[in-house]
């Protein structure tokens, strides 16, 4: 390209509380609209706000756990503007004292690791819900208030990614920190995690930033990869022709697959900001920063290159396996039982739990078959061989029965009996003389056909290894 891409996010994630940032309402999701409501929240005369400890204590542990500078005096601000779905016309929020400053995430991409710069995570409270009627000659619009209030988490970054593929690992990556330190459920299909991107070009070698157009509400990873996408050929267009690329702000239209001007870019002196004068400041003393760390537990960037130097698991599969914070305690606590085999449970985990989790739309704490139960599995399955092995797990998830106990219900217990095996073997190539004379012409393919057979006969329990052996054996001599 000629031009290089300049990209910075915004991410507003909902805070896992049960209540609103400044009053007792619910913040459950799906509830019936404007039921979730009170004077405090919907900003009526004479009410006062009384901020939520947790959610406070939600955002200290995130800007901690994104290295961010604590500002030990922190105080909130009144963001004045307008918009129907904001009930006080201002937004409480902070700009001059933020939570955390200039903090940052390390990530990999493409095999790379590299570091995005935080600029800033302050805490405000959501706003409610435009509901738009789908008759296209309505004149109106419904307004949910049940959000508004919400505690949101907002986290600026630098101007730091330089395209598409580093702003997508980077969203994955700030999504599993959330969720490890247990801030935010970042369900992207209730709202609870949202990105706002800025995209800018610049010729290759010039330090002057190009004007930044700015994408709100984006509520999923897919669409911020599209939209970006559209803008950086957009642009790269305009700028091919002369023409000026507006500072301003822009909607994504995903049904045309085109983002569509909003409205000119505001700035901070737009928003009219000013101390808000009925929350007292804020002090975050040392004691309660240090007790934050210690509850701040192995983010997944560091606990993939523990998987990857200390337990000899590929790059690739530490990646999915450390995707999820319940996944890689559990495929840890199958090698704590079993104190070896990381390999065996990597690829159980990843071949076949992530499978069945997926097909039951469940998460692995849901799961029928414990880190014990498929420790057991891994431990039998020499006595039992692969194909055993799959059917007993199948069994394991319809009984949540242990494979000992359905291995012994079952009789499944693998033949290595060499001599009944061997009247087997016989037999078999008595039965099947083509397959015989193939094998003497070379055709290796043979033997797996003879193999097969005997499988059929024992239903499986055969040693596959040492009937293997019984086969060469018995068709060399005979080829000879």
């Amino acid at each position: 390209m000629k031009y290089e891409v300049v990209i910075g996010l915004e991410t507003h994630a909902e805070l896992d509380t049960e209540s609103k940032l400044f009053c007792g309402c619910s913040t459950k999701f799906g509830s019936e609209p404007n039921t979730q409501t009170c004077p405090v929240c919907l900003g009526l005369p004479g009410v006062l706000p009384v901020m939520n400890k947790k959610a406070f204590g939600h955002s200290l542990k995130a800007a901690v756990a994104l290295h961010c500078e604590i500002n030990q005096f922190t105080n909130f601000d009144r963001k004045s503007y307008y918009y129907p779905d904001l009930p006080k016309n201002y937004q409480t929020s902070q700009n001059y004292f933020n939570i955390g400053d200039n903090g940052y995430v390390d990530m990999v991409v493409a095999g790379k690791g590299k570091r995005i710069d935080i600029h800033n995570v302050h805490l405000e409270e959501e706003a409610g819900k435009l509901i738009h009627p789908e008759a296209s000659d309505a004149k109106y619009s419904l307004v949910d208030f049940n959000r508004a209030g919400v505690p949101l988490l907002e986290i600026v970054t630098q101007p730091d990614m330089r395209s598409i593929e580093e702003v997508e690992s980077y969203m994955q990556t700030l999504r599993n920190i959330l969720l490890y330190i247990g801030v935010s459920d970042c369900k992207m299909q209730e709202g609870s995690l949202r990105f706002e991107a800025s995209v800018s070009l610049r010729e290759h070698g010039s330090t002057v930033f190009g004007n930044r157009v700015e994408i709100k509400n984006l509520n999923s990873m897919k669409a911020v990869s599209k939209v970006l996408a559209y803008e950086i050929s957009r642009q790269s267009n305009m700028l091919d022709d002369g023409k000026e690329v507006l500072l301003e702000t822009r909607l994504w239209d995903e049904a045309d697959g085109v983002s569509r001007r909003m409205r000119t870019k505001e700035d901070a002196h737009d928003y009219r900001y000013f101390p808000e004068p009925d929350l007292v400041p804020f002090s975050i003393n040392q004691e309660w920063i240090d007790e934050t760390k210690a509850t701040i537990p192995e983010l997944p960037v560091s606990r993939r290159q523990r998987f990857v130097d200390e337990l000899s698991v590929s790059d690739y599969d530490a990646g999915i396996l450390t995707e999820d914070k319940f996944l890689a305690d559990y495929f840890e606590e199958c090698v704590a039982i079993s104190q070896d085999s990381s390999k065996e449970f990597s690829n159980w985990i990843i071949n076949d739990v992530l499978r069945e989790l997926n097909d039951r739309k469940i998460n692995v704490q849901d799961f029928v078959v414990s880190p014990k139960m498929l420790a057991e599995l891994v431990k039998i399955k020499p006595t039992i061989g692969s194909s055993i092995a799959k059917e007993v797990f199948a069994e394991m998830i319809n009984t949540g029965k242990s494979a000992s106990a359905i291995v012994k219900e079952k009789d499944l217990t693998q033949m290595d009996d060499t001599s009944e095996l061997n009247d087997i073997v016989i037999k078999i190539i008595e039965e099947n003389p083509k397959a015989v004379e193939d094998y003497g012409l070379g055709k290796k393919n043979a033997l797996a056909f003879l193999i097969g057979q005997t499988m059929k006969i024992t239903k499986g329990k055969a040693n596959p290894k040492i009937l293997t052996e019984l086969f060469t054996q018995r068709l060399s001599s005979i080829s000879k």
